[in-house]
């Protein structure tokens, strides 16, 4: 189980976020700058010990309504080979030194537990507490195993998309929005989900999808 360090990191992940979010297609901010809060979100474990994986929801008030982003993370010891066009930026960590912070979407070892998140394999972690499960992520799955190595990775204005090899699509809501107690989860047309919950700016809890999983049309 990963262990949660109760020390400093500098620069801070939503000060990282504050500068990479704009870059991103699916920001749905205005001209001026992000201000970026912690809202929610979970870990999963890195069966090797290695990386750092964290789901992290992060607000932002600064446009002309709030959002809600969904900012999957990884934090490793050293660079990612090919990876640099994924480099959220470096951070200097209390007790483990320089950590190299990528979207996660881009990285081998989030994208394998991620797969493994939605077939029911592992289990997601609370954010801020080590070896505890978080009971408020819900996963479902009706298809075939997956497959997460080499899958495609593209990023729009709806989300962030990992096609996988076998014609199986893992969608990312980057963007998130609540959804109704009586909404169907998954959607009817969807092969299985993630959801979770987040806190909205007046302090409330709000529920939706985070990852929803659907077969790719053939041509």
């Amino acid at each position: 189980m990963a262990v949660i360090h109760r020390t400093t990191l500098t620069p801070t992940k939503l000060e990282l976020l504050a500068s990479w979010l704009p870059s991103r297609p699916w920001y749905a901010g205005g001209a001026g700058d992000p201000e970026p809060a912690k809202a929610g979100g979970f870990r999963l474990d890195d069966p090797d010990g290695e990386v750092g994986i964290e789901f992290m929801v992060v607000s932002d008030a600064s446009g002309g309504r709030p959002s809600a982003y969904l900012v999957p993370l990884t934090y490793r010891g050293a660079p990612l080979d090919g990876a640099e066009h994924a480099l959220v930026g470096t951070a200097e960590h209390g007790v483990l030194g320089r950590r190299w912070i990528y979207d996660g979407c881009h990285d081998p070892v989030l994208v394998a537990q991620l797969s493994a998140l939605v077939e029911g394999r592992v289990q997601a972690q609370d954010q801020n507490a080590s070896d505890t499960p978080d009971p408020e992520v819900t996963r479902s799955y009706t298809g075939d195993v997956l497959t997460a190595a080499g899958c495609t990775v593209t990023d729009d204005r709806d989300g962030t998309e990992l096609a996988t090899s076998q014609g199986v699509s893992l969608r990312l809501r980057r963007v998130l929005h609540p959804v109704s107690d009586d909404a169907p989860l998954p959607p009817r047309d969807a092969l299985g989900h993630v959801a979770g919950s987040w806190l909205l700016p007046d302090g409330t809890r709000a529920r939706g999808l985070f990852v929803t999983v659907c077969a790719v049309p053939h041509d």
